[in-house]
């Protein structure tokens, strides 16, 4: 079994160490979503054929945890290959584009320095590109067909997309839902102990 964390749109792989660092018993993969691409165009099509790529390549099934970019990616890969998955945690995921938010994020993203993209191993013009590339996607489509054991959570405060938890627990069916306290949107960087207690609770309850 191989359990594989998904980092977020403004995130890193790095964004999982503290996550990581309390449940270091066990193995993890956290790949860095802007190194897949291997210096092709930045959209979501190629990023999310990069993605599945990448978990094909593990020969067994696995633990897949993402948030938000990270859970809209594990979302897709869980309705197209469902027989892959032991089990799916998706944390922040919005079932549906936020587009206006999404043009006020681009048009911040335009504003910060190119050092900080460059520090999640891309560049400003590939990231805010990416961002465009996401603004039709239709994310609940299909979802009926994930069929492993599926937990969506969401930061305690994370108001932009706790009202997606109920359109997702009514399209996959025997999903649970549950909130992260003392958290916002980034609950691997705002609460990484109680992420920790969650997946502890839900992959390793009975040992590796």
């Amino acid at each position: 079994m191989y359990n594989v964390l998904v980092h977020g749109l403004g995130q890193d792989e790095t964004s999982w160490d503290e996550v990581k660092k309390a449940l270091n018993d066990f193995d993890f993969e956290t790949p860095s979503l802007y190194k897949l691409l291997k210096g092709k165009k930045a959209d979501y099509i190629n990023l999310y054929a990069a993605f599945k790529d990448y978990l094909n390549g593990f020969d067994g099934k696995l633990n897949l945890c993402g948030l938000s970019l990270g859970g809209i990616l594990a979302l897709n890969y869980a309705k197209e290959y469902p027989q892959k998955l032991n089990s799916l945690i998706l944390i922040g995921t919005p079932h549906k584009i936020p587009k206006f938010l999404f043009m006020l994020q681009g048009l911040a993203f335009r504003m910060v320095k190119k050092e900080a993209f460059e520090e999640l191993g891309t560049n400003k013009k590939s990231f805010i590109g990416l961002v465009k590339s996401m603004s039709s996607l239709d994310i609940m489509k299909g979802a009926e067909k994930v069929c492993c054991p599926t937990t969506l959570c969401c930061g305690e405060s994370d108001k932009a997309n706790i009202n997606s938890l109920e359109p997702l627990h009514a399209a996959i069916e025997g999903s649970v839902v549950t909130l992260i306290k003392d958290s916002r949107h980034e609950v691997n960087i705002d609460n990484p102990s109680g992420l920790a207690e969650l997946i502890n609770s839900l992959w390793f309850a009975g040992g590796k």
